[in-house]
């Protein structure tokens, strides 16, 4: 018997009850309460009511979008429906063209040596690779990447806090592995950061002949499928309720959320910091580590390097926190509204793996400095090799890793 994951490509089943509807409505109430609450500059800080609304909007739009990628590479793999990846492009494509016309005004010449501010531009090396696969088994195993499990925790899955917790226990591994890694490997490893070799012209172009000539192959080769019903607007005349359905209750089609995704990515990169998903748990993880006594106190060399940092900060709740509150907030409001929201009983081979998966992605984000929000969209939006080199491993990691995936389910 073969079990399938919570997260799968079909719409609202039925679409929502009135009861889901009203939930909705007063989640959303209390979402906006949520946003002036974090407004208030004297509690956490003057931009702490943007990140809020960000990191919701974000939710949003990977919950109305399923842009999981661990969903989007299994359709690709299982199915050849090249959509989700398709989305994933255009989300890249959109990111980098913000990315551009910030960094090209903080970094006018930069060959100079300098990075752009607080870009997630990582170290390049055996350890990055190692954290993409790891992190790839673990997508594969867990059932989504950490975003989406974020997303779907709003949507009421049963396994989403275990994988979580299994996240901080990965995290832990990771800071217990760190000073070696740091000592044998990321110490020497160069930051590459591709505008400082090409210039800003030479890197845009070769990424973007990198994902035209990817766009084109799928769009060539393995043609996406049509479009499922409840995808799309629906054919003419337009109304209102058609208007309120397809952006409360419809799957949104990949190519809008990626694009939403990129614009997004660039909005929080101007007003607060790049998307990470991975800070604030790692930050959790480091603390109750280091007062278990089992966490070192000295991490070698990783409050220097850009990505999703994991700093104890003098906050329990940073601003990375409020995001991913903010993200999960949204989760249920979409969740609700688009009658998604759903308690499954779920077997305990299910929560096993669930907690394994997870493990792998808490042990794989932390010694690649971000998941495949931080680190492979963020990375890739600022130019960086490691953004490249975390995307290549990671899809290797999620290859391999479903065929084990469906041999743990068949047993």
């Amino acid at each position: 018997m073969v079990m399938k994951t919570e997260d799968t490509n079909e719409g609202a089943r039925g679409g929502p009850s009135r009861g889901s509807l009203a939930a909705a409505a007063v989640a959303a109430v209390l979402f906006a309460a949520g946003a002036v609450w974090f407004g208030d500059e004297d509690r956490f800080g003057s931009r702490a009511g943007i990140v809020f609304l960000l990191g919701g909007a974000f939710g949003y739009v990977l919950q109305r979008s399923r842009f999981c990628f661990l969903c989007i590479l299994r359709d690709f793999f299982e199915e050849r429906d090249a959509r989700g990846i398709l989305g994933i492009l255009a989300a890249l494509a959109v990111g980098l063209l913000g990315y551009l016309v910030l960094m090209s005004s903080w970094v006018y010449d930069p060959s100079a040596g300098h990075t752009p501010p607080g870009a997630h531009i990582g170290p390049v090396s055996w350890v990055l690779v190692l954290g993409g696969l790891v992190f790839g088994w673990g997508m594969a195993l867990s059932g989504s990447c950490i975003s989406a499990q974020l997303y779907r925790l709003g949507e009421g899955s049963v396994l989403s806090p275990v994988a979580l917790a299994g996240t901080a226990a990965g995290f832990v591994l990771g800071f217990l592995a760190w000073n070696t890694l740091y000592l044998r490997a990321l110490a020497t490893a160069p930051v590459v950061w591709l505008p400082e070799r090409w210039g800003y012209g030479g890197a845009l172009a070769v990424s973007f002949l990198v994902l035209g000539a990817a766009a084109v192959w799928l769009l060539t080769r393995l043609r996406p499928e049509p479009a499922e019903p409840g995808e799309a607007l629906g054919a003419p005349p337009y109304t209102l309720r058609t208007l309120l359905r397809a952006v409360f209750v419809r799957r949104w089609p990949a190519w809008a959320g990626g694009i939403f995704v990129g614009l997004i990515a660039a909005v929080a990169y101007y007003r607060a910091e790049p998307l990470g998903v991975t800070a604030q748990i790692g930050s959790w993880s480091r603390q109750a580590g280091t007062a278990a006594g089992v966490v070192p106190g000295r991490m070698e060399g990783l409050d220097g390097f850009a990505g999703c940092a994991t700093a104890v900060g003098a906050h329990w709740l940073s601003e990375n926190g409020i995001f991913i509150t903010g993200l999960v907030l949204a989760g249920f409001v979409g969740g609700l509204a688009s009658g998604r929201f759903r308690l499954q009983r779920k077997r305990p081979a299910e929560y096993a793996l669930a907690l394994l998966g997870g493990v792998f992605l808490g042990f794989g984000s932390m010694i690649s400095l971000g998941c495949t929000v931080g680190t492979l969209l963020s990375g890739i939006h600022a130019m960086a090799l490691s953004g490249w080199v975390f995307a290549a491993f990671v899809v290797l990691g999620v290859w391999t890793g479903l065929p084990l995936k469906r041999r743990f389910e068949s047993d």
